[in-house]
């Protein structure tokens, strides 16, 4: 029996990030692997602006399980490194929300990981979602470095 949790998920229908994964709808990725992968967020908050997710349904930090959590964390020091070296930002932002309350969007725990804007920080309001075209041409510039990736 799972254990009750006090968070509050949000109601997701279905859940994006297994359609992205499975193919069903189309999404720009730098890396799938067989544990975990990188995506690029269609809402650029930085310069640029990247999702680290696990490949199984997870709906929080409090679900996976220690491999799972060693593989999240080595990528999401890994596509900070790949932003450093291809963006040049002044800096890089990492964030993961649990839970309605912490503005969690869709309940499959994802990482945040942006480059910041040339003014600082990252934008948390309203931004314009950047087409696959888009999105595609940022996976380019880092595929290169994931090519031999194995996580």
């Amino acid at each position: 029996m799972k254990d009750q949790k006090s968070i509050q998920l949000p109601n997701n229908d279905s859940c994006a990030f297994c359609a992205y994964l499975s193919g069903e709808r189309p999404f720009s990725f730098v890396y799938k692997g067989n544990m975990v992968s990188i995506l690029v967020t269609r809402e650029q908050r930085g310069c640029p602006h990247m999702l680290v997710i696990p490949n199984r349904h997870v709906e929080t930090i409090l679900d996976v399980t220690e491999e799972e959590a060693g593989k999240l964390a080595v990528a999401v020091r890994d596509i900070a490194k790949a932003i450093e070296s291809e963006f040049k930002p002044k800096g890089i932002t990492i964030w993961q929300n649990n839970g309605v309350p912490s503005s969690q969007s869709i309940a499959h725990v994802h990482f945040h990981v942006a480059g910041t804007l040339g003014t600082g920080g990252t934008e948390w309001g309203d931004v314009p979602e950047l087409s696959l075209e888009e999105t595609e041409d940022i996976a380019d510039k880092l595929r290169p470095l994931f090519s031999s990736y194995s996580l």
